[in-house]
């Protein structure tokens, strides 16, 4: 039956709060945090970055305006968000293999399972066991998949700070982990925000951007940023952009990799989202050999396949573009030219003329 939220003392909530973040630890969240559902702090801003144009083609970004400041606006009834944390590192060098001109980079995060039904599904179990305990209490878990500012909430209920970079970060954890949020009508007690900022006067995520991305600190301009480009961009990728991205294929962590902040960042316990495939460390050359059906296979179960074959294609046209010169990349990517789509040929045809430009000189 419903709980009676009116009736549950506040000593009562503050236990509950307490059991509720035990349960969060016992279901493999490295924290869990409570806070209010409402961002409208937030609206200024936002409204501001994107009346500049830095969500550059994510419409999505401008749509249920009224719902991403306010939780009961998405989820009727919603007086609490319950922000929760989950580390995603894996072991290994990351600058190595950005360092190697030959290797694929993909983003820490796509390297083994998709995130969101992992998430979704342990944060409906959460949900599911406070009803269990108290009774109805019309919940709701986010992970990424609706119009929730999840950075904002973490930051509101204490979990950490919003750096230079955009990214939630935290003194403990750094910033490779992943967020979701249950929204919830129970009257929780909340946590303190993290009020403080504490990059100081470092700038490195900022001045090592590859693409120069940011245009002041906390404003990222989507449009230039490798992230956007090689996952949320399905079109051409500006020709003067390209030869910035290097060996990056699918996302980019510069900006994670620099922050002192992540020295204190712990591997995964996770098992799913260790690396798949070898994709952690593996060679362009092997990656763009694979046909649609090899990459469907080997992707399944991961975020990667949700940009498709033909981004995927695109993507390491230009990373082999970048690559040293030799006669395996250029026979590569002629082989692939004749029965690549047009937008995939065009990337093949500026890669193979860096090749041709480097041969003459």
């Amino acid at each position: 039956m419903p709980a009676d939220t009116q009736a549950i003392p506040s000593l009562d909530l503050v236990h509950l709060t307490q059991r509720i973040k035990s349960e969060a630890a016992a279901l493999g969240f490295q924290a869990a945090h409570i806070g209010t559902g409402n961002t409208e702090a937030h609206r200024a801003s936002y409204l501001a970055w994107l009346e500049a144009g830095y969500h550059g083609t994510m419409d999505w970004m401008t749509r249920n305006l009224d719902k991403r400041f306010d939780a009961a606006e998405l989820h009727p009834g919603s007086l609490r968000s319950i922000s929760v944390r989950m580390d995603y590192r894996p072991e290994g060098d990351m600058q190595g293999v950005l360092d190697d001109p030959n290797q694929a980079y993909i983003s820490r995060y796509a390297l083994g399972r998709d995130y969101h039904k992992l998430m979704r599904k342990r944060l409906t179990q959460l949900g599911k066991t406070i009803e269990s305990w108290v009774g109805e209490h019309g919940f709701r878990a986010f992970v990424d998949s609706a119009p929730v500012l999840e950075r904002e909430l973490a930051q509101q209920s204490g979990m950490g700070w919003l750096g230079k970079n955009t990214l939630l970060l935290n003194q403990e954890a750094g910033s490779y982990f992943f967020l979701g949020e249950l929204f919830t009508n129970l009257p929780l007690p909340l946590d303190a925000p993290f009020e403080s900022q504490h990059c100081g006067s470092c700038n490195r995520c900022l001045t090592d951007c590859p693409t120069d991305a940011f245009v002041e600190p906390g404003v990222l301009d989507a449009r230039k940023c490798i992230s956007y480009l090689t996952i949320e961009h399905s079109g051409p990728i500006p020709v003067e952009l390209r030869s910035k991205m290097g060996n990056r294929i699918y996302g980019c962590d510069d900006c994670q990799i620099v922050c002192p902040f992540n020295r204190f960042s712990e591997p995964t316990r996770e098992a799913d989202f260790q690396p798949r495939h070898s994709l952690d460390n593996i060679s362009l050359l092997t990656l763009f050999t694979w046909d649609e059906a090899t990459f469907l296979g080997n992707t399944e179960g991961s975020a990667i396949r949700r940009i498709g074959f033909e981004q995927w294609q695109r993507n390491l046209a230009v990373a082999l573009g970048n690559a040293p010169t030799s006669e395996a990349i250029v026979s590569a990517l002629q082989r692939r030219y004749p029965d690549a789509s047009p937008l995939v040929q065009e990337h093949i045809r500026w890669a193979l003329e860096q090749h041709e430009q480097a041969d003459t000189v």
